[in-house]
């Protein structure tokens, strides 16, 4: 194998995303990051750990037309100050693939921030997700040019399909979560049945 064998894949992926304040402020919603994990997952691929740590099975990645495969990711998800939400990856695991396994590293850093501009609250949010992996000899005479924008194009649509899911499903379920948490507010008589049964 030649030293040069070693190739780094790179994509970063920004959100913008304004939201309608609700009675509860997203704030309030962020400090629940479980909800978020679940808006960017499919529940079936999802495996809550604890401790803020996810098992994320990703969708099957084709490179090249040659290796077909389901990176499954740790992921660490976790509230700081001001509602900020951080992500992190843990470990990766390739299955099936070995000699990739073996050599192959993800990650995976996000942050999502609430902020507020002029009067209305947006959530900004920067995610960058980078790949180390030794090549397997059946690539070491491909050029690495197309290696590289391959690789990239891959990363990239791997974050704009969890950018996609938080924009589409993250709003949705905080306004359903809002909608939930009002009307608990609204009729506290039933929360007192509840406890009385």
């Amino acid at each position: 194998m030649f030293n040069n064998s070693e190739i780094n894949f790179q994509a970063e992926e920004i959100v913008n995303l304004e939201v309608q304040q609700q009675i509860i402020p997203i704030q309030h919603y962020l400090r629940q990051p479980f909800r978020l994990v679940k808006a960017i997952a499919d529940e079936k691929l999802l495996k809550i750990l604890g401790n803020d740590l996810y098992q994320l099975q990703m969708k099957p990645l084709n490179f090249l037309e040659i290796y077909h495969f389901q990176p499954s990711v740790i992921l660490k998800v976790w509230t700081g100050a001001s509602g900020n939400v951080y992500l992190k990856s843990e470990s990766c695991e390739i299955k099936g693939i070995e000699y990739i396994n073996r050599r192959f590293s993800l990650d995976l850093k996000g942050k999502l921030t609430p902020v507020e501009i002029e009067g209305k609250i947006c959530l900004q949010g920067k995610a960058n997700l980078t790949v180390k992996v030794d090549l397997p000899p059946p690539l070491w005479l491909t050029p690495k040019a197309i290696l590289q924008t391959t690789g990239n194009s891959l990363l990239k649509g791997v974050l704009m399909r969890i950018k996609h899911q938080l924009m589409s499903q993250l709003l949705q379920d905080y306004y359903s979560f809002a909608q939930g948490e009002k009307e608990k507010i609204s009729h506290p008589q039933s929360i007192l049945k509840l406890y009385e049964t």
